[in-house]
């Protein structure tokens, strides 16, 4: 019975693994729409500020970016990428900027 049971605990547990990240990244696309990131921000190319896949290729090798990205949400920032200027986000939380500094490194690199 117990040869039965692990099966379909595994198939369980293997589907949960998928679904987290695919959950967390649906919130963080729901965020950045909810909090006008879209309307400066494209997903590869510059918009007015820079592309995510931009960003992200910036900043793959760097540790502490999710913190700092995620302060720069919160508190905006100038001359990072040139002359453009992030304004301050201060409706978004602070788990928020995180969860939507992650999924911005998590981008792939522009073509």
């Amino acid at each position: 019975m117990r040869l039965t049971m692990a099966r379909p605990l595994m198939l369980i547990a293997g589907l949960l693994l998928v679904a987290a990240p695919a959950a967390a990244d649906e919130r963080a696309q729901t965020l950045a729409r909810q909090n006008g990131c879209m309307s400066c921000h494209g997903m590869v190319h510059k918009q007015v500020g820079p592309g995510f896949a931009q960003v992200a290729a910036r900043y793959r090798a760097d540790a502490a970016a999710p913190s700092r990205l995620a302060g720069r949400i919160r508190s905006g920032s100038v001359g990072t990428w040139g002359r453009v200027i992030m304004p301050r986000q201060p409706q978004v939380s602070e788990a928020e900027a995180k969860l939507l500094a992650q999924w911005v490194l998590a981008q792939p690199s522009p073509p």
